[in-house]
């Protein structure tokens, strides 16, 4: 899955940041039961959010994980596959990309 891409292939819009609860995807998740240690690591060094990473990669809510914490401003952790920094840009290319189709 691409940065700022869906699974199916189509492109994110700041539109589908918008959380509508769905209180049984964190049952579903592939990191539950997993110690949240794995998801918070103490160094933001990329190698340290790999093994959250490798979880989430095989996860079936991942997108739902993503979106969750993407429209409620998750500061930290690894959620839906993507680190603080890595949901920082996306967040900010998706805003960008929604400007340049308003101008």
């Amino acid at each position: 899955m691409i940065l700022g891409e869906k699974r199916d292939g189509t492109v994110l819009t700041l539109t589908d940041l918008m959380w509508e609860p769905d209180a049984g995807w964190r049952e579903r998740a592939a990191c539950s039961g997993v110690e949240s240690d794995t998801f918070f690591p103490a160094s933001e060094e990329e190698y340290a959010a790999k093994a959250a990473k490798a979880i989430c990669a095989e996860c079936p809510v991942r997108e739902a994980c993503l979106q969750y914490a993407l429209s409620t401003n998750q500061a930290a952790g690894v959620w839906g596959g993507l680190d603080s920094g890595e949901r920082r840009r996306m967040r900010r290319r998706l805003r960008d990309r929604e400007r340049r189709k308003a101008s």
